[in-house]
């Protein structure tokens, strides 16, 4: 697909294992691994997007708010 064989993976490795350091590894490839399901769950499930009518309630004489 990309055309990216097992030595170019291995220097990107490298370069990220330099860029942010062993300790942050862990931590940014299960941020990456929830964003990639989160977004799949996005993805799959439809929308929640109520469009019913809401009923309007008539102000009453003791209502302080104006409408």
């Amino acid at each position: 697909m990309f055309g990216i064989g097992m030595q170019e993976l291995l220097l990107i490795l490298v370069v990220v294992l330099l860029v942010f350091g062993a300790k942050k590894l862990p931590e940014i490839g299960g941020g990456l691994g929830r964003a990639i399901r989160n977004f799949r769950r996005a993805a799959t499930e439809p929308d929640e997007i109520d469009i019913t009518p809401k009923e309007s309630k008539a102000p009453t004489e003791g209502d302080s708010r104006k409408a």
